[in-house]
């Protein structure tokens, strides 16, 4: 079983916003296995399961909010017995282009609060993520806070549905048993 966490926060006023971009890569792949989300209140989460080449794979966006998005996976990986190796998280990247990915087996949260509550709530910054780039302000002084809790532009869209899809082919390709430093060879 593998399971991929999409990082977000919930609520309308938040819904389809920069920060959100976790939430949206699950619900692309839901969406192209036409799976249903069900709230699993017990662990903070809505869950979504799919078959991928016969391999369960659980969708996950935590209701906790994303700084607490610790408090949601840490349930989850212990009550599923998940190995770590079977965890992908999915974060948004302010350091990157809009569309670009980049996954990673470890490293730091990078100031990332919802890695950062992962990190703590397991006990280890080894769990595989993926970055998707969200772009940068344009302008040096609009604040990063309405930056990242922005929606996207529909001059942005393209670079967006673009990463979106191949967000699709890397969790396919997790999924399918492809090891971690073969997905990062081939996406990187």
């Amino acid at each position: 079983m593998k399971m991929i966490v999409g990082l977000g926060n919930i609520g309308k006023e938040y819904d389809k916003t920069r920060h959100n971009i976790g939430f949206m890569t699950v619900d692309a792949l839901a969406d192209k296995y036409q799976a249903m989300f069900k709230q699993d209140g017990q662990r903070h989460a809505f869950v979504a399961d799919v078959r991928i080449n016969n391999e369960k794979v659980l969708l996950v966006k935590p209701t906790t909010y994303m700084n607490d998005s610790g408090d949601a996976v840490r349930p989850l990986v212990d009550y599923y017995k998940l190995d770590l190796a079977d965890l992908l998280v999915v974060q948004d990247d302010m350091d990157m282009d809009l569309g670009r990915l980049r996954l990673r087996q470890k490293g730091s949260a990078g100031g990332h609060n919802g890695i950062k509550s992962i990190a703590s709530q397991l006990g280890t910054q080894k769990f595989n993520r993926l970055k998707f780039g969200i772009g940068h302000p344009a302008h040096v002084h609009q604040a990063v806070v309405d930056y990242v809790l922005g929606h996207f532009g529909k001059d942005e869209q393209p670079d967006l549905l673009a990463g979106l899809d191949k967000a699709v082919e890397i969790f396919e390709g997790f999924a399918d048993g492809e090891e971690m430093p073969m997905l990062m060879n081939r996406f990187n």
